[in-house]
């Protein structure tokens, strides 16, 4: 059992005024410098993150300069790849969506009388005719539907979905660039890591076979990144699965062959809250859509349900395990996160709430508020007169 650490008592005044006036100054100052402080609380949750790395490669006798350039050197690299291969894929496979879209309620040989669209409601009725459901007309209105389509050019917003994805590419590159400055910020930290631990161990020592809370956040975040990894997986494979399921039942043509694919690519999109899922759920969504209409909604179906048992049971049961945070507290930290700074705020809500259990725990151990008990001395003593009698009492 480790030594307990000797307390620091805080003073009841101090509970009453000086604490309360504390947090209000911090809460405006954060308030008009919120995006620098948001900047300076992603870098030093980068720098916990990457410094067990560094550590392990100063392992083979490098200094810890070139060791924090090596790593980030490797950790950009490894970034850009992807992001820049992702975009063009996504990019790529979007354009051959849209055209095969536009090529399915338009003819390419000229002839618009029939096309593919209108194959697919004549195929509808006839269905519908051998299965005793003839009462339900859908023939005529479906070709108006696909005429409709036609009349008003489909090419043209799949045209522009594309312009879309081509400016978030654009946007993107940009936000790379922002992200330098985040990645000098953090460099900066990671290297006076261990000045800080130093600083913080000779101030609050901490007792034989117990951490420093510099390792205590560090560990908290690599419990953090193991949850959202098995919470990737779990959630990749439950799309894989589903697909192949409703490829091999007939429901979704091909689905079986690009199960594998789509998973992948739902675990990936995991990564990132709110919009993530839904980014997962685009391309297995659009693939459908493009095979039978009536595979979309099976689909969409599918991942709808993955949806909410993934914001209900998997992340809050997962990550609160992980974190060691009661479920209701982490969807109470995603959603505050969101609120104040949008999908940023709820990516790094998380890894923040888990840092910030480590330095709870850390305090909690050597920080004791003064107890007010009852019936004891007020904090300052406070002389108190009689008031005189009313008027009419007095009269009396």
């Amino acid at each position: 059992m480790p030594a307990r650490a000797a307390k620091t008592e805080i003073p009841r005044w101090i509970q009453l005024v000086g604490l309360p006036i504390l947090l209000l100054f911090l809460w405006v100052v954060a308030a008009a410098v919120r995006h620098v402080v948001f900047l300076f609380l992603v870098a030093f949750l980068l720098a916990l993150l990457l410094s067990p790395v560094v550590r392990g490669v100063q392992r083979v006798r490098l200094p810890r300069g070139f060791a924090v350039a090596l790593v980030y050197l490797v950790f950009a690299v490894l970034l850009i790849a992807a992001i820049g291969a992702l975009g063009t894929v996504v990019v790529s496979e979007t354009k051959t969506a849209a055209k095969r879209v536009d090529s399915y309620f338009t003819d390419v040989n000229g002839q618009p009388r029939e096309v593919a669209a209108d194959r697919d409601v004549d195929r509808l009725q006839e269905w519908l005719n051998t299965h005793s459901l003839g009462a339900v007309h859908v023939q005529q209105r479906g070709h108006r539907l696909v005429r409709d389509i036609r009349k008003h050019d489909v090419g043209k917003y799949t045209n522009k979905v594309i312009d879309f994805l081509e400016g978030a590419a654009v946007s993107v590159g940009k936000l790379l660039f922002s992200l330098i400055v985040l990645i000098v910020v953090s460099v900066y930290m990671l290297l006076d890591l261990p000045r800080l631990a130093r600083v913080i161990d000779r101030r609050f020592p901490p007792p034989a076979g117990s951490e420093s809370l510099i390792v205590r956040m560090e560990d908290s975040l690599v419990s953090y990144v193991k949850g959202q990894a098995l919470v990737s997986l779990i959630i990749g494979t439950s799309a894989g699965v589903g697909l192949w399921l409703l490829g091999a039942i007939g429901a979704l043509p091909g689905g079986e062959k690009y199960a594998l694919v789509f998973g992948a690519w739902v675990a990936i999109t995991e990564l990132l809250p709110y919009v993530g899922p839904w980014l997962g759920a685009i391309p297995p969504f659009i693939y459908a859509f493009v095979v039978h209409p009536l595979s979309a909604v099976w689909v969409f179906l599918l991942f709808l349900g993955i949806h909410q048992i993934e914001g209900h049971v998997v992340v809050p049961n997962v990550m609160g395990n992980a974190l060691r945070l009661h479920p209701l507290l982490v969807i109470f930290g995603l959603l505050a996160g969101g609120e104040i700074y949008g999908l940023p705020g709820a990516l790094v809500a998380l890894p923040m709430l888990a840092a910030g259990r480590a330095v709870w725990e850390f305090f909690a151990e050597r920080v004791e508020l003064e107890k007010w008990e009852q019936g004891s001395a007020p904090p300052v003593e406070v002389e108190l007169e009689e008031a005189p009698p009313p008027p009419a009492a007095a009269s009396r």
